[in-house]
């Protein structure tokens, strides 16, 4: 039987750690007087377990653990060598990418370069772009623990778009294909900042599933990033997903029968109009989007995957 283990890590994305904290290990989440970015702890509205605890800066280095796992560039590459001891640092260490290579997409060394670590990725597609240089790799892929029982309704002739920020973060996030798409397609677009683009403003957590349920069809303009926890959320609630055919989405949509994946933003468009003008035919879509999702995203498997990755540093 596996040790229970100790592990310090950061609150970075927080509905990927609520997931992750399935996971039967404790989890420490280092946290500062300010709540500051990545040090928030147990913070927001996600039902947190008992298994997640608060570790304050100030106090770290006197606690015990049994791995360090890392989630942005900036703790391990400088918060680690001020708040860790010696002998914290000398611990086992995962490193969880969460993104693509953001410099460029094929020939990025990442910056983890450590043989007896681990480097996690969350999508084949991010494994097969980055240079892992010596640092052993695996794919755990996402899953997700609904945060409500929420099922498809689609009674809104809408489309639905979570994004957070998406006026700041430019072309990546396709901010410039949202602005196309809606001029023909009636949008809604919930996250961080969104009333700055005219939409809806950011949604709480668990109240999310039910505002995805009412909308016609989930839409994705990403151009370039991780396969989005929000897409696998619609996917649970029975939504049908429309999104660029682009990274690791083109292995999950399959046109015609659990959504439209496309690089032609007007087959895109089309293919919106077609699921406003037919409702049947978008809850045909979604339940076979929450088949697929369900198969693939569901939490026991991602908790096994887990299990089964930490073993092969700690035993």
């Amino acid at each position: 039987m596996q040790k229970r283990l100790r592990i310090l890590t950061w609150h970075v994305h927080g509905n990927y750690l609520y997931n992750l904290t399935q996971v039967p290990h404790d989890f420490y989440l280092l946290t500062d007087d300010e709540r500051s970015t990545h040090h928030s702890g147990r913070s927001g509205v996600l039902p947190w377990g008992p298994n997640v605890h608060e570790a304050h800066v100030n106090n770290v280095k006197n606690m015990d653990f049994d791995l360090i796992m890392f989630q942005s560039r900036e703790a391990y590459e400088d918060e680690q060598h001020r708040v860790l001891s010696d002998e914290q640092r000398r611990l086992p260490r995962v490193y969880i990418e969460h993104d693509p290579p953001q410099g460029h997409p094929t020939d990025t060394l990442h910056w983890f370069q450590e043989p007896e670590g681990l480097l996690v990725q969350v999508t084949p597609f991010n494994a097969l772009m980055w240079d892992a240089g010596v640092t052993p790799t695996v794919v755990v892929e996402h899953g997700v623990l609904p945060l409500s029982p929420e099922r498809y309704r689609g009674e809104y002739e809408q489309g639905l778009v979570v994004v957070n920020n998406l006026d700041q973060r430019g072309r990546r996030l396709g901010a410039d294909v949202y602005e196309q798409v809606r001029q023909r397609v009636p949008l809604t677009l919930v996250g961080m900042g969104a009333e700055r683009m005219g939409g809806a403003g950011e949604v709480i957590n668990h109240q999310l599933p039910a505002t995805m349920a009412a909308h016609r069809f989930f839409f994705n303009p990403i151009r370039y990033t991780s396969l989005g926890l929000s897409i696998i959320e619609a996917m649970m609630v029975g939504m049908p997903i429309v999104g660029l055919a682009t990274t690791e989405l083109v292995t999950v949509i399959r046109n015609g029968e659990n959504g439209f994946i496309d690089t032609r933003v007007d087959r895109l468009v089309d293919a919106m109009n077609r699921l406003l003008k037919d409702p049947a035919e978008a809850k045909r879509l979604g339940d076979a989007a929450r088949e697929t999702a369900v198969e693939r995203f569901n939490i026991d498997r991602f908790v096994n995957d887990w299990l089964a990755a930490l073993r092969t540093l700690t035993t």
